[in-house]
Order: structure tokens, then sequence, then C-alpha cells
């Protein structure tokens, strides 16, 4: 409520010096350019704190929380270009490190980039593409379930175990009636597989990694999928997603399936889209949690941002009404979670000073 009202003071403020004043209106800066870096070699232009008008003051207090808190690498882009990138702990800009969860936004893009090429439906059932059987469930239960619903989280399946092999996908509610963190999402690496006739790192790293210019390799973890790559690789799939799915002018995943993808997916969990979590919504679940809670996944940050989330604070942030994207990959900062933590809140008041 107080909120609010400083809110609606804030308005009547500014709209009555408005009508007070009597100075023309300010000539509108050019808007710069976005900027993507080449796809091979180590140029990237950069923008520098004074450039922006930014607080150089707050520099140091971000990175000295980054560092405390088991970071191995960090970046900020305005408009594509790199604002601040600093290493850790011997990270360095060579090493690759994994994205965990927030790898799983690389599924959606793929799903999203198979359907864009008619290779797949994400409305049609997952027994389409790999078959039946592939859950422990009846056939009629199982044939409930979409690719749609594998990208929203909303299988049905049982999420006490993660393991994804038929006798561990056991039947919880119907499909899209239960929102739950799981990682049978996985099968749609699967369904990309069979739909395009070609393995999924193939696939992958023909209609998505090499277009833009990254580098990194999928590992198999037990039934985890797992990307690791640098830092300035997940910054570039960060850039692809500011720029809706396009790269300089060449669109890798149309605008209609990135606007699904980063929007509300379903009536259950509304701050959680095609993979992708969601800043700014009236509530969210967490992993492992039937529990609504009420307000933003991360109350600090703006409230259009989209983020590609892993566990021990990997970190993908995308901020439209900045044109920014943030990076962060290392250890736990504190205890090893999953997607979401603490340090996000931290962190971004940390990131606020630099601008506020």
């Amino acid at each position: 409520m107080n909120r609010v009202f400083y809110t609606i003071l804030t308005f009547l403020s500014l709209t009555a010096c408005s009508k007070d004043s009597v100075e023309p209106d300010p000539v509108p800066t050019p808007e710069e350019k976005m900027y993507f870096p080449p796809l091979t070699g180590t140029t990237w232009e950069t923008k520098s704190i004074a450039d922006l008008k930014w607080n150089q003051n707050a520099v140091r207090p971000l990175l000295d929380y980054l560092e405390l808190k088991h970071s191995k690498s960090f970046i900020i882009l305005v408009n594509g270009r790199i604002v601040l990138e600093n290493y850790f702990n011997n990270h360095t800009a060579t090493s690759n490190w994994y994205w965990a969860s927030a790898g799983k936004t690389l599924t959606s893009t793929m799903t999203g980039i198979a359907q864009q090429e008619g290779l797949l439906n994400i409305n049609n059932k997952v027994s389409d593409y790999i078959g039946t059987g592939w859950t422990s469930e009846t056939l009629p239960k199982e044939n409930l379930i979409t690719c749609k619903h594998l990208l929203t989280m909303t299988s049905g399946l049982d999420d006490t175990s993660d393991e994804v092999d038929p006798e561990d996908l056991i039947y919880k509610a119907d499909a899209g009636t239960r929102w739950a963190y799981h990682n049978v999402y996985v099968k749609l690496q699967d369904v990309v597989a069979k739909a395009s006739g070609q393995t999924w790192e193939d696939y992958f790293n023909t209609k998505l990694r090499d277009k833009i210019g990254m580098n990194g390799t999928w590992i198999q973890l037990g039934v985890n999928s797992v990307y690791t790559s640098t830092t300035r690789s997940m910054a570039r799939f960060g850039l692809l997603m500011l720029n809706k799915g396009k790269w300089e002018n060449n669109v890798i995943l149309n605008e209609a399936f990135f606007n699904e993808a980063t929007t509300t997916s379903q009536n259950i969990n509304l701050g959680y889209g095609y993979l992708w979590w969601l800043n700014g919504k009236s509530s969210y679940h967490l992993p492992q949690s039937q529990l609504t809670f009420q307000g933003s996944v991360i109350p600090t940050g703006p409230s259009d941002m989209f983020m590609a989330l892993g566990k021990n604070d990997q970190k993908i942030y995308v901020i439209p009404s900045r044109k920014m994207v943030v990076i962060r990959m290392g250890d736990a900062a504190d205890n090893v979670n999953l997607a979401l933590s603490d340090f996000d809140k931290t962190l971004w008041e940390k990131i606020n000073a630099l601008y506020q």
C-alpha cells in the first residue's frame, strides 16, 4: 500500500511539474544500435561505466560481493556491449563451466526452432515422437502429456524422483493440472532428435551454437544433460534472447515462440514460461514445493526480467527495459541450492546501485 501511495504521489508531482514547466522538451538521445560480437575471435565491443553515467563507486562493492560468494565469472552487457567482465578464483575467459538448470532454456529454444522448421508441434503428445511407454502411466494418461506440458513443468508426473526412466515416471495428476519442477523436460531433447533425424548435439550445434558463435558441449551426468561453456558463450545466448531470438538480422528463433517462452505459460506458477523464470508476476512457485508465494521471484530485480537459473547459482538475467544481460557462473553462493536462492535478492541490490 505504501508503495502504491508513493507511486501516486510521484506521478502527481511529476504531472504538476510538467504543467508548470516552460522549458522545451529535451532533444531525444539517438538510440544506440544493438551490438553483436563476431562469430569467431575474441573481439567484443565495450562500454564504460562513465559512458553510461553509472555510479563507479558501486562497482567495487558488487565485485567484492561476487568474490565473497564463490563466483567464478560475471558479465554485464548493455546493448550487447560489455560493461563489466570479471573472473575470480582462477577462472578465466577461456574456462568452461556448467550451466546446470540454466541450460533448460537451451532446450526450450531448440524445441522452438524445431517447431518453426515444421519438425514438431509442441501441442502434440510426446509419444507421437518418442513412442508410447516412455512413462509407467496408463496409455490414456500418458497420451495427455504434450511437449508443451514438458516445457511448462505441468506433465503431472510424480516429482518425488528426478529420474526419467519409465519406471520412475509415475502418475501424480492429469497433465496440465499440477506444476512441479522435474527433470522430465529432458525428454524434449529426445523429441527434437527424433523429429530432426539428428543427434540432439548435432542439431543444437548447427541450429543454435554455431549461428551465434558459442562454444561448449553437452555432458551426460546420469539422467541430466548438462551444457558447459565459457561465460562469454552464455552471454551470447543471453544477447540472442534480449534481441527476441534474432542475431543481427538473422532469425534464429522466431519471435512468436520467444514471446510464448518468456511470458506466463500456465495458470499455476505465474512466474514460469517455457523453462524460463519470469520476474514481476503476482505470485510464483519454488522447485520442490506446491506452495504459492505472493510477489515477485526476485523482488529487488527489474519487473520485466526473465531468467535462466541453475543449481549453485548459475544465472542468466535478461532485462529488456534496460537492454541488459547479466551473467554469473560459479559455485553455490551459500548452501547448495536448485534454481533460486537468496543470493539473487542481494546481488540485484548491488547491481541496482550501479545505476540508481
